[in-house]
């Protein structure tokens, strides 16, 4: 094998066990996981281990990529339930809220910066979008309360498309001088969510369909297959010329709240597929920063995120939810808590790979707004939510089901088929006399499944499933046989229903 190829798995493999370990370091003192892969990026980088690192086509490729894990993670992680109620808020402030970020902060860019008005304005698009990651992986774990949660996840899930489609025009039109008009451009955004929307949500109940109907060979493939199918949503949805990032949220959204087989392990898979790529992501992220030219970019970092913080996201809140009569409270911690991550960092690598003048200067900017201000959102939410009395009681509000959690409740199924010439036959289920941690739980006969009874008697045909202690299979399996054989008085008869009684 290739040296080089064997050193960077080495490499990789020990980046992901120290973020690992590192993150559970960081829950103890509340510092943001991101911080810590970004520090884990500059280390490896050219100021610190020496690994150069300037590619930044590859940087958005892969970047994208796990965006799309991340948001299909988020989709399937979503209580249907708990959107449902925030779908307005949280679509308003991924549109209209977008837009007065951007028109707000932009402005005061131009007024504090002297910069441009389109160098400002895709400054403020790259730095308007809040991050998915930042938002499932921190409020997931306040007691808010759902409304108010399910709207920060729901804009997160669904604002990252628009900005996307708005940095992209934007760098355009800065690298080539051409520009659309202002109404124009507005349409295709639209077009794009609508079509994206439509590609998600068609994928998603389909794939629901397939998944309930094909049983995979290895019960590992569903979890595989789930995601999967989130990541076709977004790849179809691109070549479509729709929002892909739309369509793996909404597909991931309705998966996730679909009847599956082996759900809970597809979302544990899932949630395990997004950590690895938020690691991936920014630790290249913190790779591709170049420390040496972070100094110059802390001013405007510091103006452009204060302007933000402070002005624009709160005039885009009362402008966004004012209409859905969410207390003044809400209000103010959603302010407080639009988070920014990953995604305005990949969205600064858009104008430095189309070639915009001062690109670098973007991505510069960025990024130290976000370690900056990340620091001090993630550090200060708990703190927010305790001083505006909005945290909610922590009260478990649904049970988990599985569709074969047997391996953790130390368990297994059996499935018995009652042949023709059985004793089983005429059996009352009590007769069996199974062991005390056994039983049969379902019965299929002539085609229909049903519970049994004490009362239920086992014919010719029927299908069974049975669930015992692991510990207990051997005993159930020996007076299962042992019935078959000589009928409900097989142990007056001598049969102990070994398999060498049958000889």
């Amino acid at each position: 094998m290739n040296t080089t190829v064997t050193i960077a798995l080495a490499v990789g493999a020990l980046v992901v066990l120290v973020a690992a370990v590192a993150l559970r370091l960081a829950d103890r003192v509340g510092l943001p996981g991101l911080l810590l892969y970004l520090a884990l990026g500059l280390l490896l980088g050219e100021s610190g281990l020496g690994i150069e690192f300037d590619d930044v086509d590859l940087t958005q490729t892969l970047g994208v990529a796990a965006l799309v894990v991340i948001l299909a993670e988020g989709g399937l992680t979503t209580r249907w339930g708990d959107l449902r109620r925030a779908v307005g808020p949280g679509l308003t402030l991924a549109t209209v809220g977008v837009a007065v970020s951007v028109a707000v902060t932009a402005a005061i860019s131009v007024w504090l910066l002297d910069l441009s008005w389109g160098f400002a304005v895709l400054l403020a698009a790259v730095v308007s979008s809040t991050d998915a990651a930042a938002v499932f992986a921190t409020l997931r774990r306040l007691p808010l309360p759902r409304r108010l949660a399910a709207s920060l996840e729901a804009e997160s899930g669904l604002n990252d498309a628009p900005v996307i489609l708005l940095v992209t025009v934007l760098s355009v039109q800065l690298t080539t001088g051409a520009a659309d008009s202002w109404w124009w451009v507005a349409v295709d955004v639209v077009v794009q969510l609508v079509g994206g929307a439509a590609v998600g949500l068609a994928l998603g109940v389909a794939g629901a369909w397939l998944l309930r109907r094909v049983a995979l060979p290895v019960a590992g493939f569903y979890p595989l297959a789930t995601l999967a199918l989130c990541v076709l949503a977004f790849a179809a949805a691109t070549l479509a010329a729709t929002s892909g990032i739309v369509a793996v949220y909404l597909c991931g959204l309705v998966l996730g709240n679909a009847t599956l087989p082996h759900r809970a392990a597809s979302l544990g898979f899932a949630e395990g597929m997004a950590s690895l790529a938020q690691i991936g992501l920014f630790v290249m992220l913190g790779l591709l920063a170049s420390p040496s030219r972070l100094g110059e970019a802390v001013l405007p970092a510091l103006l452009v995120g204060g302007a933000l913080l402070l002005v624009a996201r709160p005039l885009s809140v009362l402008l966004s939810v004012v209409w859905f009569r969410m207390p003044l409270r809400q209000q103010a911690f959603l302010s407080w808590a639009g988070l920014r991550g990953a995604v305005p960092i990949v969205l600064a690598t858009f104008p430095v790979a189309a070639g915009v003048d001062g690109g670098l200067r973007i991505f510069d900017t960025v990024f130290v707004l976000v370690v900056v201000f990340t620091l001090l959102q993630g550090w200060s939410l708990p703190w927010v939510a305790r001083l505006l009395r909005i945290t909610a009681p922590v009260t478990p509000r649904d049970i988990e089901v599985e569709a074969a959690p047997l391996e953790e409740l130390d368990a297994e199924l059996m499935q018995l088929t009652v042949p023709p010439g059985s004793r089983l036959h005429g059996v009352y289920l009590p007769e069996l006399r199974l062991p005390e941690d056994a039983a049969v739980v379902l019965v299929v006969r002539d085609g229909r499944a049903f519970v049994p009874g004490p009362t239920t008697r086992l014919v010719r045909g029927d299908q069974a499933l049975l669930v015992s202690a692991r510990q207990s299979r051997p005993e159930a399996e020996r007076r299962l046989r042992a019935v078959s054989r000589a009928g409900r008085l097989a142990t007056w008869r001598g049969e102990t229903g070994r398999p060498s009684d049958a000889d």
